[in-house]
C-alpha cells in the first residue's frame, strides 16, 4: 500500500512573525507576567487564595510598570504584598542591561554620532525609540565623572605646558554667542602627554587666562619650565605673570601665519619658504645666521615684512634651549591643535550648543578620552635627553 501524500502546506512561521509586528510582544508580556506571579508565590510561600501553614504574607493588589524591551514596551502588573517586602529580580536584571545600553549610547555620543543618529541606531537594535532628549539626559550623568577629572589634583611636575583656545557657538538666553574653550596640556617627566584642564570663558582676555592659569596652580601644577602658546596678548601675559619661572615659546606656525599679514597678496612664495627653513637648523646660532641672510636677501622687496620679522622672531627661537631631539615637538602648539581638530570634528555635528553645560560636557568627554589614549600610548618625549641637556648646560656654566 502506497503512503498517502500529505498535501497540507507547511506553515511558514517566519512569514507569520514578519507579517505581524506585535506577534512577539504579547507573548513575551504574558511570559514576564507569569514570572512576576511565580516570584510573588515563592516570596509568600503560597499561591493566590491558597491556604497553607507555611504562608509568609498576603498579597495586596498590583501596580502598573512599563518595561521597554527589544520587542517594544511591555505593560506589566507588578504584584505587591502587604508588608511591602516583595522585590522582583526581573527589573534588576533589566537595569543591568539598561546600564550597558546607556553606556553604549554615551560612547556613541562622545565618538561623534549625533543624537538623531543614535536614536535611529537604537530603534534598529533595540526595537524601541529613544528620543534625542532622553539621550541628552543620559549624557548628563557624565558630569560627575568629568568634574572629578577637571578638579583632580596635579601631583606631578610638568616641565612643558601648552595652552590654546578655540571657539564654540552656544545659545544663552536666546542669543547665540561664541565661547572660548580653553585647554591646557602638560608633558610630565616621564615624557607623557596629559590633558590638565578644559574650561569655558566668554572670551580670551588677560583676566580669563590668568584665572585659568591660577586654577592650575591651585590644583598643584608646579615645575613649569617652558610655556608654549600663540601670541595672544592675554595668554602671553598670563603665562609670564603666573609662571614667571618659565620661558615662553611663541608657536612658530602661528608666527608664519601672522607674517602673511605683512606681505602683499602676490608675494614670492620662496620668501616664506626660506623663512620657514630657519626653524630646521640645528642650533640657534645657525638659525640667526640664516635669518641675517634672509633679511639681506628680501629686505629691499618686502621691507615691512622684514622689519616685523626682525622685531618678533626671537620669541619663536626659545625651543633652541632644549635638546635637539625635542625641537620638532616643542616649537609649536601642534600637539594641542590635534586635540582641537578632534573636538571640531564632533562639534560640527552639534553646530550650536543649547547651553554652556552641554558644550563643556562634550568637550571634556573628548579630552578625557584623548588623555586616556595618551597615557596608554608610547612616551611622547624621552625626558632623559632633557636631563642630560641640563647637566651639560650646568657643566658649561661651571667651566
Amino acid at each position: 500500500m502506497t503512503r498517502k501524500k500529505d498535501s497540507a502546506k507547511k506553515l511558514d512561521w517566519k512569514a507569520m512573525m514578519a507579517g505581524q509586528e506585535d506577534f512577539l510582544r504579547p507573548l513575551i508580556q504574558a511570559v514576564v507576567q507569569q514570572v512576576l506571579e511565580a516570584e510573588m508565590d515563592e516570596a509568600l510561600g503560597a499561591g493566590k487564595s491558597e491556604r497553607t501553614e507555611g504562608r509568609l504574607g498576603y498579597r495586596s493588589g498590583y501596580y502598573g510598570r512599563t518595561l521597554v524591551t527589544r520587542v517594544g514596551k511591555l505593560e506589566l502588573r507588578v504584584p505587591q504584598d502587604r508588608q511591602g517586602r516583595f522585590r522582583t529580580e526581573v527589573f534588576e536584571r533589566y537595569q543591568r542591561s539598561e546600564k550597558a545600553q546607556v553606556g553604549a549610547l554615551t560612547e556613541m555620543y562622545v565618538q561623534g554620532v549625533s543624537t538623531r543618529k543614535v536614536k535611529v541606531v537604537t530603534e534598529e537594535l533595540c526595537g524601541h525609540e529613544v528620543s534625542s532628549s532622553t539621550i541628552s539626559r543620559m549624557n548628563q550623568n557624565l558630569d560627575k565623572e568629568l568634574e572629578k577629572f577637571a578638579r583632580r589634583p596635579l601631583e606631578e611636575a610638568y616641565p612643558h605646558l601648552i595652552l590654546d583656545a578655540r571657539y564654540e557657538k552656544v545659545r544663552e538666553d536666546g542669543v547665540i554667542r561664541s565661547q572660548a574653550v580653553m585647554i591646557a596640556i602638560g608633558i610630565d617627566w616621564e615624557g607623557r602627554r596629559n590633558v590638565l584642564a578644559v574650561e569655558l570663558a566668554n572670551r580670551e582676555s588677560l583676566t580669563s587666562w590668568k584665572e585659568f592659569a591660577l586654577g592650575l596652580k591651585a590644583r598643584g601644577l608646579k615645575g613649569v619650565e617652558l610655556g608654549i602658546s600663540d601670541d595672544h596678548a592675554g595668554l602671553r601675559g598670563a603665562i609670564r605673570e603666573v609662571f614667571s619661572e618659565a620661558v615662553w615659546q611663541r608657536c612658530y606656525v602661528h608666527f608664519l601665519r601672522n607674517a602673511l599679514d605683512h606681505l602683499p597678496r602676490k608675494a614670492d612664495d620662496e620668501c616664506m619658504t626660506e623663512l620657514r627653513w630657519i626653524y630646521d637648523r640645528r642650533t640657534v646660532e645657525e638659525a640667526r645666521q640664516d635669518l641675517a641672510a634672509w633679511l639681506k636677501k628680501w629686505g629691499h622687496r618686502y621691507q615691512k615684512l622684514c622689519d616685523w620679522v626682525e622685531a618678533n622672531i626671537e620669541e619663536t627661537l626659545t625651543f633652541y634651549r632644549l635638546p635637539r631631539q625635542h625641537h620638532k615637538n616643542l616649537k609649536s602648539t601642534n600637539l594641542l591643535e590635534r586635540l582641537n581638530e578632534e573636538i571640531k570634528r564632533r562639534t560640527l555635528v552639534v553646530r550650536i550648543f543649547p547651553n554652556m553645560a552641554s558644550c563643556l560636557r562634550l568637550v571634556r568627554a573628548l579630552a578625557v578620552e584623548m588623555h586616556e589614549n595618551w597615557i596608554e600610548a608610547l612616551r611622547y618625549l624621552n625626558m632623559e635627553d632633557l636631563r642630560e641637556h641640563k647637566k651639560e648646560q650646568l657643566r658649561k656654566a661651571a667651566a
